[in-house]
């Protein structure tokens, strides 16, 4: 997809918004929501501040991710492949592919249960008619990365718009709140509390997001310029620069 190169800033950051939709959807995923779920209903406003720190090292790796692939027109595999040895490319493989089976598990009973609460469906055709749906995101693939990226930026605004429906009627403390984004040493103290913390930043900083990503931007077409290579962040000083 061309990127248009004499535009305004705004029009090049919104070329790449597709891409970061898509990343996105990996944090908006059935792990994240039972987890933080489970620290709310258990700990209030508690646990905000691992959510909050989570997220920001998530924005860190996820930015260093885009620019990888942006910079060097290869993705975080490619990248390892060339600058590590066998074994340890290797272990790198063994693992990520611990880590997307992980999910995907946590995804598919996740849409099954969903479909159990939502119509009463049995949980095995639940998992089938996911599985189905996953096929089906395959084959729209194969119609133009621009028409996934559609879909997916409608499922997440319809998701947006829930959470802001949610929000409202539930009427939160804003005292609490903010006062929950405030780090407390009662998280390392207390073992419960501890637990779900690390299952949330287990649930926001994931591997296959950051391969994923250095992935996609490169279906961007860019100048193969260090200048080209710039544009996509903008030339304004709140964007970050490639170096």
């Amino acid at each position: 997809m061309k990127v248009p190169q004499n535009a305004a800033w705004w029009k090049k950051f919104l070329a790449f918004v597709g891409p970061g939709y898509l990343v996105a959807v990996g944090y908006m995923d059935p792990g994240n929501w039972a987890t933080d779920i489970a620290g709310g209903s258990q700990f209030g406003y508690t646990l905000l501040s691992v959510i909050l720190l989570s997220n920001l090292m998530a924005v860190v790796l996820q930015s260093l991710a885009g620019k990888l692939g942006i910079v060097t027109g290869r993705d975080l595999a490619q990248a390892c492949r060339e600058r590590f040895s066998m074994p340890v490319v290797m272990m790198l493989w063994i693992l990520c592919e611990l880590a997307i089976a992980a999910t995907d598990l946590a995804e598919v009973i996740g849409s099954a249960i969903a479909l159990k609460l939502l119509f009463n469906i049995p949980m095995l055709y639940g998992v089938i008619i996911t599985a189905v749906d996953v096929l089906l995101i395959l084959v729209l693939q194969n119609k133009g990365f621009r028409a996934l990226e559609t879909l997916v930026i409608v499922l997440m605004a319809t998701i947006a718009l829930c959470f802001g429906i949610d929000l409202f009627l539930a009427k939160p403390d804003m005292g609490g709140v903010l006062h929950g984004f405030v780090p407390n040493v009662e998280i390392l103290q207390n073992p419960a509390m501890l637990y779900i913390a690390i299952g949330i930043i287990g649930a926001t900083v994931m591997p296959h997001n950051l391969y994923l990503h250095s992935s996609i931007v490169q279906t961007r077409q860019i100048e193969q310029t260090p200048q080209g290579k710039k544009k996509p962040f903008g030339t304004r000083p709140w964007i970050l620069q490639s170096r």
